[in-house]
């Protein structure tokens, strides 16, 4: 199952960017337009890493990051604190509220990703080296185990029938393409480029094993990926 990420930022634009191309990524993404919110969604969904913008309304990222460094739950989570605030001052401000990695914008979305994978890595690496003995509530995101369908958003559940995983979003443009929508015309229902359609529907051709769309769709039908 795809590992879940949280992006929290109060700009549309950065939220879409980061969220498609960590979906691109093979992570399952869910968005927060501010700490309040993210907080919330972090408590119910425990997701596996943070990507959180500084300045935002009524809870900047310095105080997302400070309320889950006091939860034993989230102690450990991974998080990427993205910001135009580049002064060593606010640097050492991001490091002392509990952030792994202080990314200053603008960034490339690579670097991200390169940052991203190593905290993933060195999660996964703890994980194996120090087995958790504490108990249940207050263990940091399972690593080990996919989460229940009651603790886990819709973009991170993989379909029934088939043990192909797929994001929320390449789920979203495989229905639009069993209808007859052109890359076009899927992105102005999703309010994503055609370039950006036509790499979710590579994906969809890779993980489908499917070398055309009229291939991919008859095994979206055939395996009930799409109604």
């Amino acid at each position: 199952m795809p590992l879940i990420i949280l992006v929290a930022d109060d700009n549309l634009g950065t939220r879409l960017s980061v969220s498609d191309y960590l979906e691109m990524s093979g992570y399952s993404v869910i968005v927060a337009e501010d700490g309040q919110e993210a907080l919330s969604k972090i408590e119910k969904y425990h997701p596996h890493l943070l990507v959180t913008d500084i300045n935002m309304p009524r809870m900047d990222g310095y105080e997302l990051v400070k309320k889950l460094r006091q939860q034993p739950s989230f102690r450990l989570l991974p998080i990427v604190l993205l910001t135009e605030r580049a002064t060593t001052k606010e640097r050492i401000e991001g490091y002392e509220s509990g952030c792994d990695v202080y990314l200053p914008k603008p960034f490339e979305m690579d670097e991200l990703g390169a940052v991203i994978r190593n905290l993933v890595e060195r999660q996964l690496d703890r994980k194996v080296s120090f087995p958790d003995s504490r108990t249940t509530s207050e263990r940091s995101p399972d690593w080990d185990s996919p989460s229940t369908p009651d603790n886990m958003p819709a973009e991170a559940i993989a379909p029934n029938s088939t043990a192909i995983e797929l994001t929320e979003r390449e789920k979203e443009v495989l229905v639009l393409l069993a209808i007859g929508l052109s890359n076009v015309e899927i992105g102005k229902k999703l309010y994503r480029s055609p370039r950006t359609v036509e790499k979710h529907v590579s994906s969809l051709l890779r993980k489908t094993e499917t070398s055309n769309r009229a291939e991919l769709i008859r095994f979206a039908l055939k395996n009930h990926l799409v109604n």
